[in-house]
């Protein structure tokens, strides 16, 4: 068991950006395959560098390798050692489709809440993701879905809520084992699974008192919970 609530501080809308990323990655690791393993760790699109944390006390990983687009390394740096985790968690401003690693490198790949904005398109992981994690290696992914595709009225207000093209980032469990069936085929082993901690973590994200997420509250009592869920996803390499 983990010491989610140790973080309890962070569940604010100084830190949050969306529904808890703490429970998400909390249930992708509880659910993780029984082999896998967090040595050397990519937390792929690490927002504040807080889920890096959370992998680095709460796994037995030895290297954590926080990288993101939008928030600058040294910003994440300074979270990072006020944490003393200096020495176990290393910051990256870098994107996701052009990474600096070698290939084969990493033990896990782990992403919360990010992996949706640009995995979407056939070719993404097989070419830019997949390839970086070692045979034996576990990519774990943690993203919101739908439970099924909206139709009449839910349909604009999910549009609307989602504000237009973002709305296609929202895939199903069968559409991501498909799509990843394809990108790595007989070379791995897929799990696609609803996560539990939906109500929860949107709970919490309405609690902190962001903007958006009095926004999003008001959206999902229009209709929206009967179609959105959090997907958790495992692709180990053979």
């Amino acid at each position: 068991m983990s010491n989610i609530e140790s973080y309890r501080k962070y569940f604010t809308k100084d830190y949050l950006m969306g529904p808890n990323s703490f429970r998400l990655l909390d249930e992708l690791i509880q659910r993780k395959p029984a082999d896998a393993v967090f040595d050397r760790t990519l937390d792929l699109g690490c927002g504040y560098a807080l889920t890096s944390m959370f992998i680095a006390n709460e796994t037995d990983a030895k290297t954590v390798y926080a990288l993101d687009l939008w928030i600058a390394a040294t910003e994440n740096y300074k979270r990072i050692k006020e944490n003393g985790l200096e020495d176990k968690i290393i910051p990256i401003h870098g994107d996701a489709m052009d990474m600096p690693f070698a290939h084969d490198y990493f033990d896990a790949i782990v992403s919360v809440d990010s992996y949706h904005y640009f995995g979407c398109k056939e070719g993404v992981f097989g070419e830019k993701i997949f390839p970086f994690v070692k045979k034996g290696g576990c990519v774990m992914i943690a993203i919101p879905g739908l439970k099924k595709e909206p139709e009449g009225e839910l349909k604009t207000i999910f549009e609307t809520w989602a504000e237009g093209d973002d709305s296609q980032l929202f895939k199903s469990v069968p559409w991501w084992e498909n799509l990843l069936k394809k990108e790595c085929g007989i070379s791995c082993e897929i799990s696609v699974k609803e996560a539990d901690c939906f109500d929860i973590a949107w709970q919490e994200w309405f609690d902190s008192g962001h903007e958006f997420g009095i926004r999003d509250k008001e959206f999902l009592s229009k209709g929206l919970y009967e179609i959105l869920n959090f997907i958790l996803i495992y692709v180990r390499k053979n």
